[in-house]
């Protein structure tokens, strides 16, 4: 009898595709929690940086990633770069290259310079180009001043409303708009000072309490950056009583201990004529 011989045959295993993972939301949880986490590896508030920025909640990580990126290609480290966003949340959703490009190449700024130009004026990366940088800087070139990483911060002033009323202010005490361009070019800081919470009160301290004339304050314009109560007044005082007086550069420049020996030098100079 021939045995039967049964053939089996095993089927096939059914090739499956592999499952398809639900599409990602825009914002999930999980993305955003590691965008918060991201905030705070650069020490970014990121409270503050939302209420700021609500676009942050919709945007993805990898456009915060580039920001940083773009910022670290300019010179800037990282504890900077954190600084710079946590004091601007705006530029965390803004392209920081045109105002970069602006500011080497219109300017032009020395590359090197940038990071400082950068880290004292943050709002220079959410500025436009076109409506506030480039005008404010034709502005400020029109009165002879040379835009250098100490004086960028100006760009982002409004030309009509912050920086031409303390250049009316000036041409109200008497001088000239070439004395004026040539006061602002010698101390640049004159334009970032507040026309009456500073410049006045300085000016009617100068010119009633000390009788000084003003053709002193063209020659020393840097004047109005001293503080009026704990370096003006107080040494103004000092000599007053002593009864002497000294022009402005010598009276301010100079560090208290500095002063207070100069001070003593005329003391024992009036004491040896006697």
């Amino acid at each position: 009898m021939q045995a039967c011989r049964f053939q089996l045959h095993y089927p096939q295993p059914l090739l499956k595709y592999p499952p398809t993972a639900p599409p990602a939301t825009k914002d999930g949880g999980l993305l955003f929690r590691r965008k918060l986490l991201y905030l705070q590896s650069l020490n970014i508030n990121p409270h503050k940086a939302l209420t700021i920025n609500p676009s942050l909640c919709s945007t993805p990580l990898s456009s915060l990633l580039s920001v940083e990126r773009s910022l670290c290609s300019v010179g800037l480290s990282r504890p900077s770069i954190g600084r710079i966003l946590d004091m601007c949340p705006l530029l965390l959703t803004s392209d920081p290259l045109p105002p970069i490009n602006f500011l080497l190449h219109e300017v032009p700024l020395p590359f090197p310079h940038l990071p400082l130009s950068l880290t004292r004026c943050p709002r220079l990366l959410i500025s436009s180009v076109a409506t506030q940088l480039r005008p404010t800087l034709h502005f400020l070139k029109s009165l002879g001043l040379v835009v250098n990483s100490h004086s960028t911060l100006l760009l982002v002033s409004n030309v009509e409303h912050t920086l031409k009323p303390k250049l009316n202010f000036l041409r109200y005490l008497g001088f000239d708009e070439p004395e004026v361009n040539r006061m602002v070019v010698r101390s640049p800081g004159l334009l970032t000072l507040s026309v009456e919470n500073n410049m006045r009160p300085k000016v009617e301290f100068f010119l009633e309490e000390t009788e000084g004339d003003l053709e002193e304050l063209k020659r020393f314009p840097q004047y109005f950056s001293f503080s009026l109560e704990k370096k003006i007044k107080s040494r103004h005082r000092a000599l007053v009583e002593h009864g002497f007086k000294l022009p402005l550069s010598k009276m301010l420049r100079v560090s208290d201990g500095e002063f207070n020996a100069r001070v003593i030098e005329m003391q024992l100079q009036r004491v040896h004529k006697r």
